[in-house]
């Protein structure tokens, strides 16, 4: 899915970039690591820019969790996607991170996302 989307993106214009977002965090004995989280596709054409996860699914609270945690960590404005497998209708969380499916994300290149 990651390679359809890719090969799609650059279809569309866009310098496909992967990102990362470092992440501080306390281990059960005290210990502070950094981690760092990976953002799939950091894209950009002139202005624009968009931060990407593809996710084959995030029916699972946790899984959900797991795929935003780098987009929330992202301390810009720039709009936030993630496009899942399934079919699912879009919406917009509470982060303000868009949820698609990517079946609207390959065939609808008017989206107000893109």
């Amino acid at each position: 899915m990651e390679n359809i989307l890719y090969n799609d993106l650059v279809r569309r214009g866009f310098d496909v970039d992967v990102g990362v977002v470092e992440q501080n965090v306390r281990e059960d004995s005290g210990k502070k690591i950094r981690r760092q989280l990976e953002v799939d596709f950091v894209v950009n054409r002139g202005i624009e820019r968009y931060y990407i996860q593809s996710a084959l699914s995030i029916a699972d609270p946790g899984k959900r969790e797991q795929e935003i945690a780098s987009l929330v960590r992202i301390p810009d404005s720039f709009k936030k996607v993630v496009v899942v497998r399934d079919y699912i209708q879009p919406w917009v969380d509470e982060n303000g991170i868009q949820y698609i499916g990517i079946e609207d994300f390959l065939l609808n290149e008017d989206i107000h996302l893109l």
